[in-house]
């Protein structure tokens, strides 16, 4: 049996993994964030590309030195309950509930939406992601092509059309880039890197780095340490492909504001600039990208969650799984792209903290012998901090007014570092991390 993967493997999975993390929100956010942060466009990038690439890629990496089958083994560290619930609602939500209802509705916006009367609107919705995820739940039938169907092809065609558009859009900007929005004049950092949280690719990456590990020992691979060299090689790659593309949106976004004006968020800009520069073709290459972006991450992720909850229940098996997440997501979709922001912002304010936590305890678990002790008290502290932030942010979304208790507590979080700009909790948790690490060393010696 073959041992050691081509060069060209690496790169047909390198592909499939940018393929699988390159959906909806990796084409809206950067636009969007280039619009608004102007003249501050670096620092913003920088804070987006920490979390919408830095972590993703963190994670990957996180599931190859784990050495676990998969996340549920590694969240079970903390304990087998959290484990299960920590994962579950991981999937749930970069699946059916948020990310993957998701692809439809912003390939709709941005590739049909234009295209149809205002009275039509829901009509034509229901018909496109009927037909959206009726392809999506065919690829999802046959997992084992998944190399071949999103690494061979579909990635590829995504790429070059997108550095098509990018690649105008450099040596010919619309425009010069403007002052930056309000929100973005100081701290331009930190909301890049918040704004990160909303392409889920850093929960989504505990998830693909498990099919990665898979498809690599597809090959003959077992050895630990070839696997995480492997995983390291295709994770650069794609990350690296996510970096260029990413930059590039993001400088679009900027230079777009003399010609378009500001959006509310980055849809209307691709499409605005995609007229721009190719007329109705632009249209026509704009709305290529969208679908066959979005196409390929809802794929990978009806046949994420149909095989992890295979493997939860096993009496279920696969194929009906994938019907019944393609349903669901199906059904989610419909209710339109501004409720699934609205109510997923709190979730990833909640779920982002405890998923980062986790992949950095992954790394130094070996130094404490992977002790309870140390994973116990760090992801209980992240937790507490999750529940507020998530409830902040689901009563700003709903547009009501915080609770007098919610407010008493906030005033007193505040003085801690990075509080206000939506960290509070990293310096909690990495101190009593280090102190329950000290801990555990002493009490084993």
């Amino acid at each position: 049996m073959n041992t050691k993967l081509r060069p060209g493997n690496y790169l047909a999975i390198a592909f499939m993994l940018f393929a699988l993390f390159f959906g909806a929100g990796n084409l809206i956010f950067p636009a969007q964030l280039g619009q608004l942060s102007g003249e501050n466009i670096t620092p913003a990038t920088i804070g987006f590309l920490i979390t919408g690439v830095g972590l993703p890629f963190l994670g990957i990496m996180a599931m190859g030195f784990s050495g676990k089958n998969n996340l549920q083994e590694l969240a079970s560290r903390v304990h087998p309950v959290y484990g299960l619930a920590f994962t579950a609602l991981l999937y749930l939500t970069i699946g059916p509930f948020f990310a993957a209802p998701r692809t439809g509705t912003v390939a709709y916006e941005v590739g049909i939406a234009p295209y149809v009367s205002e009275g039509s609107q829901s009509m034509v919705l229901l018909i496109f992601t009927g037909a959206f995820f009726l392809v999506a739940l065919l690829f999802s039938l046959f997992p084992s092509k998944i190399v071949d169907n999103l690494g061979k092809f579909l990635a590829p065609v995504l790429v070059v059309l997108l550095l098509i558009l990018l690649a105008v859009a450099l040596f010919n900007p619309m425009g010069a880039i403007q002052s930056p929005e309000e929100t973005y004049q100081s701290s331009a950092f930190f909301i890049g890197f918040l704004e990160g949280y909303n392409t889920m690719d850093a929960l989504a990456a505990l998830v693909f780095g498990i099919i990665i590990i898979n498809v690599i020992k597809s090959f003959g691979i077992t050895n630990n340490n070839q696997i995480l060299s492997a995983v390291t090689k295709i994770g650069l790659t794609s990350t690296a492909l996510l970096v260029i593309i990413y930059v590039g949106i993001s400088y679009l976004g900027a230079t777009s504001v003399t010609e378009l004006g500001i959006f509310d968020n980055g849809g209307p800009v691709l499409s605005g600039a995609a007229e721009y520069y190719f007329g109705t073709l632009g249209s026509v290459l704009l709305a290529a990208i969208i679908i066959l972006a979005c196409l390929t991450t809802a794929i990978g992720l009806i046949t994420a969650n149909a095989e992890y909850f295979h493997s939860l229940i096993p009496a279920i098996a696969y194929k009906p799984w994938v019907f019944f997440f393609a349903i669901l997501t199906f059904v989610v979709a419909n209710f339109g792209l501004e409720n699934i922001i609205a109510f997923s912002t709190p979730v990833l304010m909640f779920l982002y903290p405890l998923a980062m936590v986790l992949v950095l305890l992954t790394f130094v678990s070996p130094f404490f012998d992977h002790s309870r002790l140390v994973y116990v008290p760090t992801i209980a502290v992240t937790f507490i901090f999750g529940i507020i932030d998530g409830l902040v942010a689901l009563f700003e979304s709903l547009e009501l007014d915080l609770p007098g208790w919610l407010n008493a507590i906030l005033e007193t979080l505040d003085v801690l570092p990075l509080y206000a700009e939506g960290l509070g909790w990293l310096i909690p948790a990495v101190v009593v991390a280090v102190i329950m690490i000290i801990v555990a060393k002493v009490k084993n010696k």
